[in-house]
């Protein structure tokens, strides 16, 4: 398999559209055999990521590559940025607002279980710039 690039554009603040791009990561990686396990991983990392952008950036930029090593996912958005990672990493601790929680969203679970499903993880962030999250999972 050669590597292949996918690109979305998050949409902020419309939840009625997001996870269309982790839903149609998902269904790329079941169509070309990839084992359930690093698609679920995938799915999960990328759903969190993306609904991460359209709580708290109006939205960004997603970019993934898929090769027989790996899948790298690259999520970079400009909003506000991320005032301490490490709270932002703690199960439970959020910045969402009541509305967005009172839709069931902001738990505070994003980055841990973005953390939790990929093999390695980086944040970048810059108050007033934006936030680029770089995860990649391993192929089985």
């Amino acid at each position: 398999m050669s590597n292949i690039r996918l690109h979305y554009d998050i949409d902020g603040d419309d939840f009625t559209r997001a996870g269309e791009a982790s839903a149609a990561v998902k269904k790329h990686l079941r169509q070309l055999g990839v084992s359930p396990n690093v698609i679920r991983k995938v799915a999960i990392a990328l759903y969190e990521g993306e609904i991460n952008m359209v709580i708290h950036a109006h939205g960004g930029v997603i970019d993934v590559e898929i090769s027989p090593e790996g899948v790298e996912l690259v999520l970079a958005d400009q909003g506000p940025g991320i005032p301490d990672i490490a709270k932002a990493m703690q199960e439970g601790w959020s910045t969402a607002p009541d509305e967005v929680r009172s839709l069931g969203f902001g738990a505070g679970m994003g980055l841990p279980n973005m953390k939790k499903n990929s093999d390695d993880m980086k944040v970048e962030t810059t108050l007033g710039v934006g936030t680029t999250v770089t995860m990649r999972v391993n192929m089985d």
